[in-house]
């Protein structure tokens, strides 16, 4: 792995982390709640200063960064995030996570502001399944796919997309369908509804198999304000992969891939490896996603271990639970997640010395 590789890996894991924590920052202070320190890196600290009732520092290492806030769980102080109503501190501990659900619509804006290669060709079904959603929707080997519920496709990678997109769902293949006199497809286009399996299979959730015919590539980019809206378009969808990829996890698709820092720095230099610096855009974008619905998950210790504190708080109509065992529980949680971070990160670390990758 170049210097270049692990330099991009460690600003792109700083840009997210730094995101993240000034959604905290930025709502804590308009909350009145007093921010302790607000850090830039992690301790050893190598240079600070303070700036009303707020330390800011630059700490030695360079893997994000970090806001100390007063009273995260004692309500003594009338400045302690726990003094707050509840509906503030709901607001300040779900900010970083929608920051991070912001970030990649700027993220995916730039890289489609950014010149790129995008192939273009017929989209040909080469294979059908057996007893496959497909075999039974009557696709056949040779059809040309033109669409997918209306939208136009160009390559194989729109076909992935809109099939995963719609999982679960019924999609409208349009196809065209060559015969011995038109091996092209000439003649007019018939629309066949396929439904698409809430779970993947080893014959994917469609069962068909597609190649492209006649590819060529074209150099596209897009204007600013064309680019926010495929921003916000692939953000969007971004979230609805995630969505049905925790779905397959429970429907027979197999467990998560999990991984750690050394895995994400890894797989930072296949992408750049594979596709190019360009995209690094794309692979911190759907980072950001992640990172911002991970905290979420109701875990101690995360952001949503801790509103569920606040949302239990509201159902007993006021009654907290008491610090010292919020606080205890939170304790407990970290050490479950550093202890898994271990674990994952050894993994990743046998992973990298077998010599294999982490991307398909």
């Amino acid at each position: 792995m170049s210097i270049q590789v692990v330099l991009a890996f460690v600003g792109m894991l700083a840009l997210l982390i730094v995101i993240h924590e000034l959604g905290h920052f930025l709502t804590a202070k308009a909350a009145g709640v007093k921010v302790l320190e607000a850090g830039l890196g992690y301790p050893p600290r190598l240079w600070a200063f303070k700036r009303g009732e707020t330390v800011y520092s630059i700490n030695l290492l360079p893997l994000g960064g970090f806001v100390r806030l007063l009273g995260e769980e004692d309500p003594s102080h009338p400045q302690s995030l726990a003094a707050q109503p509840a509906l503030v501190r709901l607001v300040v501990l779900g900010a970083g996570s929608f920051m991070n659900l912001l970030l990649p619509i700027l993220l995916f804006a730039i890289a489609f502001m950014i010149p790129r290669e995008v192939p273009v060709g017929l989209v040909v079904i080469s294979e059908v399944q057996n007893s496959s959603p497909a075999q039974e929707a009557g696709l056949r080997p040779g059809d040309i796919i033109l669409a997918i519920d209306g939208e136009g496709i160009r390559n194989t990678q729109d076909v992935a997309r809109l099939v995963r997109l719609g999982m679960g769902h019924t999609l409208d293949f349009t196809i065209k369908r060559p015969s011995s006199t038109d091996p092209l497809g000439g003649g007019g286009a018939e629309i066949i509804t396929l439904p698409v399996k809430a779970r993947f299979r080893s014959d994917g959730p469609t069962g068909i198999r597609i190649y492209m015919n006649m590819a060529y590539t074209v150099r596209e980019s897009s204007p600013p304000w064309e680019a926010l809206a495929r921003g916000w378009t692939a953000t969007v969808e971004a979230l609805i992969l995630a969505r049905n990829e925790v779905i397959t996890w429970f429907t027979g698709g197999g467990a998560p891939q999990v991984t750690g820092p050394v895995g994400i720095a890894q797989a930072t230099g296949e992408v750049v490896e594979a596709w190019g610096w360009r995209a690094l855009l794309d692979l911190a974008a759907l980072l950001s996603i992640n990172l911002g619905i991970i905290n979420l998950l109701p875990l101690p210790m995360l952001d949503g271990g801790r509103i569920v504190f606040v949302v239990l708080e509201i159902l007993r109509r006021g009654k907290r639970i008491a610090p010292e065992r919020e606080a205890l529980i939170h304790l407990i949680g970290f050490v479950a997640i550093i202890s898994l971070a271990v674990v994952v990160t050894y993994f990743d670390v046998l992973r990298i010395l077998r010599g294999e990758g982490v991307l398909p």
